[in-house]
């Protein structure tokens, strides 16, 4: 369900940059015909004017290309909006020296990509100045008998076209953000639920192991007992068969108590199918995780928080980290102590303030005497670490795998 939602998600995205790509080839016909020098000698434009046509155009596609690239995407946002600003300077360029509406017909195009980088009314803003800018230059064509009215009115069926594209754009793209809050909750949930099935597979095990304790062992251990007192009770011929059902009721509770404790012995919370669903599905992030062949918490309460920062490291990494890859490491530096640490390839920043999230991740940790450190810088990517007691003693500590060497040290 969620490799077919990335899929539809992308598709969505992939289907706006092309049809943005194809009016712009279609706005570059005339440059094929005759019609583009027809038009610069019938208004006396020089000869030269043709090649600045032609160049302009060439940086609007140039850019339009490089700007589109992993459209909905956080990463170089601001290298992003640098290259929107320039294809509005472009699109102006190419309006004085062609004499016409073409464009407007590359505003419009800008219009589908501002939706993705530029919040709304910033956008609505951008649209509106970049179609007002043309009409100076509509004004100073013949047809419209240098009249700035009919230039602005000109403008304005033009704006129209451009209101369309930029609606359709953005609903793509709230769209998107639905399908990916959506595909997050349904991560969320599907860890809980794994969780949880792990949970309740631990409740029935010690359900079962305090049974057999509890019943069977008494009622073996009266067994025993009552057989001590037959065996000098009896005659010699009896007590022969007395001490053979004395023996089989000692090996019989020997058994119980044996499988009593294989039962106690796996009762840590296995979290690696929780992390599994978690990472799932994360568009434009290539999440890598290293962990131990089994990885278990024995309190629940533990799990769920090391769950719940698993998490939110995933989620801020892809909405504000602008990163492709993510590498989570989970591993104990002792009995008694648990570590994560993630690290990005996002963008960093110089100087950092924790939001909600992270604060919330803080508050979850502090509960348990656990603790968060940050590291980012600008161009190094994001560094997170994760210290988390888990409160047990090391005879309780069942899980063969935190006996052996730590693979991250949390010290």
């Amino acid at each position: 369900m969620m490799r077919f939602m990335s899929r539809t998600n992308t598709s969505h995205i992939g289907l706006l940059r092309y049809a943005g790509l194809f009016t712009y080839l279609c706005v570059g016909m005339p440059l094929l015909t005759e019609w583009a020098r027809a038009r610069l000698s019938l208004l006396n434009q020089p000869n030269f004017a043709l090649l600045l046509w032609t160049l302009f155009y060439l940086f609007f596609g140039l850019l339009y290309w490089a700007v589109t690239t992993d459209l909905g995407s956080r990463r170089y946002l601001t290298l992003r909006l640098v290259g929107l600003l320039m294809m509005s300077g472009a699109a102006i360029a190419i309006g004085w020296y062609s004499h016409s509406g073409l464009s407007a017909m590359l505003i419009t195009v800008m219009a589908m990509v501002l939706p993705w980088l530029v919040p709304f009314w910033p956008s609505v803003l951008w649209l509106v100045l970049s179609n007002l800018a043309l009409a100076p230059i509509f004004a100073t064509f013949p047809e419209f008998n240098y009249s700035m009215m009919l230039a602005l009115m000109q403008t304005s069926i033009y704006i129209g076209f451009a209101a369309i594209a930029f609606v359709a754009s953005l609903v793509a793209s709230q769209q998107a953000e639905q399908r990916e809050i959506q595909r997050r909750l349904n991560s969320e949930l599907r860890a809980t639920r794994a969780l949880l099935a792990e949970s309740t597979r631990i409740a029935e095990r010690m359900r079962i192991a305090r049974e057999l304790h509890d019943l069977i062992g008494h009622h073996l251990t009266a067994l025993s007992l009552n057989l001590e007192v037959a065996s000098h009770l009896t005659n010699e011929a009896a007590a022969v068969h007395v001490h053979k059902a004395q023996a089989t009721a000692r090996h019989l509770l020997s058994d119980v108590r044996e499988a009593v404790s294989e039962l106690r012995q796996d009762d840590a919370i296995d979290l690696t199918q929780a992390l599994q669903s978690l990472i799932e599905g994360v568009p434009s992030l290539k999440v890598h995780v290293d962990m131990p062949p089994r990885f278990s918490v024995e309190d629940p309460r533990r799990a769920q928080v090391l769950l719940r920062c698993a998490q939110e490291i995933i989620t801020n990494t892809a909405r504000h980290a602008g990163a492709r890859q993510l590498w989570l490491t989970f591993a104990y530096a002792d009995a008694n102590r648990i570590g994560l640490h993630a690290r990005d390839d996002g963008r960093g920043a110089a100087q950092f303030k924790p939001g909600n999230g992270l604060s919330g991740m803080r508050e979850r940790l502090s509960e348990f005497g656990g603790t968060v450190t940050i590291e980012s810088g600008a161009s190094q990517g994001f560094a997170l670490t994760v210290r988390l007691p888990l409160g047990e003693e090391m005879a309780l500590a069942h899980a063969p795998s935190r006996l052996e060497p730590p693979a991250l040290s949390v010290s």
